[in-house]
C-alpha cells in the first residue's frame, strides 16, 4: 500500500515536547498497568508530566468495555475478567499481542475524539502497511481489519475479513488512556471465550497468521515511526 493512499490527520504539536515512549519487555498485571495509567495521566492533566507512549503485553485475560454485554463472555472462568473505563465491548489481551497505551493530551492537540481515534487507526494501519498488509477501518465498527478473499462471502453477500487490532479509549480532563492492541503472535483460540467486540460474524487474525514472521522489536519500531508521522516525535523512556 502506498504511502499516500492512507487519511494524515496531523495531531502534532509544533514546539510540544517528544513524547515519552516506554516498552516493557515482560508482561504487566492488568490492574498494575491501569494502576500506572491512572497516575500518569493525573501528573500529565496537571502539567507535572509529559505525555506518555506505553507498549506493553499483559498475561491472558479479558476486559469488558462500557458497551459490553454480558452474554458476550462465553467463558467467564476460563480467564480473569476486568471492568474497564475505556469504550467498546469485550477484548481479549494476551502474551503475544502488543498493547499500546496513549496518555495524550488533546488539549494540545485537537479536542476531536472521533478524530482521535481514526488517528490511531491511521497509526496501526501504517504500521500494517509497512508490512505490505492491507488494513482498513469500518464506518460501522471499530478497529482495524484485514480482507480474507480466500473464505467464502458472508451470508450477506460481504467479504469474509478478520479483526487484527481493536481501539479502545477513555478521557480524563482531555487526556486520553487505555489505546490499541495489535494482534502479532497471539493465540487465537483464546479469542473464543468472547464474542469480540460484540460482532460474531467476523473473525481475529495476527500477523503471524496472514503469514508475516515478525519480531516484537521490528513491530515496535514500526508502530513508532508511524505513531510519529501522525502524533509527532518521541523520546525513550526506558
Amino acid at each position: 500500500m502506498e504511502r499516500s493512499a492512507l487519511s494524515l490527520p496531523m495531531f502534532a504539536v509544533d514546539g510540544a515536547p517528544p513524547v515519552r515512549w516506554r516498552i516493557s519487555d515482560q508482561p504487566v498485571a492488568y490492574e498494575e498497568a491501569v494502576r500506572r495509567m491512572e497516575d500518569e495521566v493525573a501528573k500529565i492533566a496537571a502539567n507535572e508530566a509529559d505525555e506518555l507512549v506505553w507498549l506493553l503485553e499483559h498475561p491472558p485475560l479479558y476486559t469488558a468495555g462500557t458497551s459490553a454485554d454480558s452474554k458476550d463472555l462465553l467463558t467467564p472462568d476460563r480467564f480473569p475478567v476486568f471492568q474497564t473505563g475505556r469504550g467498546g465491548e469485550y477484548t481479549y489481551h494476551g502474551p503475544g499481542q502488543r498493547v499500546a497505551y496513549l496518555m495524550l493530551d488533546l488539549k494540545r492537540r485537537r479536542q476531536d475524539v472521533r478524530a482521535f481515534v481514526s488517528a490511531l487507526e491511521d497509526v496501526v494501519i501504517g504500521t500494517l502497511a509497512d508490512m505490505n498488509i492491507r488494513g482498513e477501518r469500518r464506518e460501522d465498527r471499530v478497529g482495524v481489519w484485514v480482507e480474507r478473499p480466500e473464505r467464502p462471502l458472508l451470508p450477506d453477500g460481504s467479504k469474509a475479513e478478520d479483526k487484527i487490532a481493536a481501539i479502545g479509549i477513555r478521557l480524563r480532563k482531555w487526556v486520553s488512556f487505555h489505546g490499541f492492541s495489535l494482534n502479532v503472535d497471539p493465540e487465537l483460540e483464546h479469542f473464543s471465550g468472547i464474542v469480540p467486540c460484540g460482532i460474531a460474524q467476523y473473525g481475529v487474525t495476527s500477523l503471524i497468521d496472514l503469514g508475516q514472521l515478525v519480531m516484537m522489536s521490528d513491530v515496535d519500531t514500526l508502530i513508532r515511526l508511524n505513531f510519529e508521522r501522525v502524533f509527532g516525535p518521541v523520546r525513550s523512556d526506558n
